[in-house]
């Protein structure tokens, strides 16, 4: 019985990694086993990065509500730590939305953040 060498499945497979590394630099994106490696590590980054960017996001969401709570005259630790007083419940995305696009909403929050940390 003949050799079977699978040439099909591994030309298949080599295109399918030299596609995925197209925009890599030099070898690694013309040579298979260089490509190989620079796809793994690419795709381990981007798994990485998704989750990482979660944090990003937050962080920015904190870096906009701080300002805009500081420019209506407390902290940020006092903005939320006074809408938990006041058993209001919203996020920090949508909080950070409404600091940004609806400014008259927030400073409706601030107020009542302010009440309930002064008390």
């Amino acid at each position: 019985m003949p050799r079977a060498k699978g040439g099909v499945l591994t030309r298949r497979r080599h295109k399918k990694v030299l596609k995925l590394t197209k925009g890599h630099r030099a070898t690694r994106h013309k040579l298979y086993r260089r490509a190989h490696e620079s796809m793994l590590h690419a795709l381990h980054y981007a798994y990485c990065h998704r989750r990482e960017r979660k944090g990003d996001m937050r962080r920015l969401w904190i870096t906009r509500i701080n300002a805009a709570a500081r420019a209506g005259g407390l902290s940020y630790n006092q903005f939320i730590d006074g809408l938990s007083k006041a058993n209001i419940e919203i996020n920090r995305k949508e909080l950070a939305e409404m600091a940004v696009n609806d400014p008259t909403s927030f400073s409706k929050l601030l107020s009542l953040a302010q009440d309930k940390v002064k008390n």
